[in-house]
């Protein structure tokens, strides 16, 4: 049997997909070919009418199955794209996402490129957001917090792998555990912040792959943001910075929360689909 060109095979995957329903087949099924190819667009485009090797077929379709059961691309790939540097992403830790980076910019505002920083990034999962932050700022020193042993290791694996871990150190264990709140001059912390009763909504690619930790924030999805409040009043340096990812209908509720813990400097912005998506506040002198 003549095997498949690279074109057909593609198309027979994007196929298979838009029957399951996918919105962004066509684009799924370029990147798990690039994948499975292991070479560049370009390469794969001068490939196109050629005979697929039987490894990469079996490794495309492998995926595409993969796929069908609405496991999240970026843990078949095994890598995303955040802040311009390559995240490992697996079942152990939120997957990291390009609304995020807004929140990112947000710190970084927030953060002196030719002064010695200490920062935190509580929640860090992936550590994502900590990696993107010492990545911009080099004299910068950063420390990430996670209850969750597998999510913990799975950010350490990111900072050794982006040469930062010589910068920066994940603590395992839980917020109230740590002991850095007096010396970060700011904290950044994408907490959980789903509505209990949300959960079963979202997107299979979220309910059933993320960790449940990293998405519940209680009835009103803000419980995370009381305990990180209530003891960054109680323990953060005066003058230190405190940044949010929030949930799109959050940022009243929150910047009321932020006010009554006795925060001011109090903004917020919103991501590049317009929607409220961080809020910052520092801790009064």
């Amino acid at each position: 049997m003549t095997p498949p060109t690279f074109d057909a095979l593609i198309a027979a995957g994007r196929g298979r997909l838009r029957e399951a329903g996918l919105s962004e087949a066509n684009q799924n099924a370029l990147m798990l070919m690039l994948h499975a190819f292991g070479d560049t667009r370009a390469a794969l485009i001068s490939a196109g009418n050629a005979p697929v090797p039987k490894a990469v077929e079996d490794a495309y379709l492998a995926a595409i199955e993969r796929r069908l059961t609405r496991e999240p691309v970026q843990h078949i790939l095994g890598v995303t794209s955040f802040y311009g540097l390559d995240i490992r992403t697996d079942a152990r830790a939120l997957i990291p996402r390009i609304d995020s980076e807004c929140v990112v910019e947000a710190a970084l505002d927030r953060m002196p490129k030719d002064a010695p920083l200490t920062i935190a990034d509580l929640g860090t999962g992936s550590g994502c957001l900590l990696a993107a932050l010492l990545s911009q700022r080099p004299l910068a020193r950063g420390e990430g917090v996670e209850a969750s042993p597998e999510a913990a290791s799975l950010a350490r694996e990111n900072l050794d792998a982006l040469h930062l871990a010589d910068r920066g150190a994940i603590f395992t264990g839980s917020w109230a555990g740590w002991q850095g709140w007096e010396r970060a001059d700011l904290i950044i912390s994408n907490p959980p912040y789903i509505a209990s009763g949300e959960i079963g909504a979202l997107e299979p690619e979220v309910r059933d792959h993320d960790p449940l930790s990293a998405l519940d924030g209680g009835a009103d999805g803000l419980d995370a943001y009381r305990e990180i409040l209530t003891l960054a009043a109680g323990g953060m340096k005066p003058g230190a910075w405190l940044v949010f990812e929030i949930g799109h209908d959050q940022k009243s509720a929150l910047e009321g929360l932020i006010a009554q813990a006795g925060f001011d400097s109090i903004a917020s912005g919103q991501d590049l689909g317009g929607k409220d998506r961080w809020v910052a506040a520092r801790r009064p002198h």
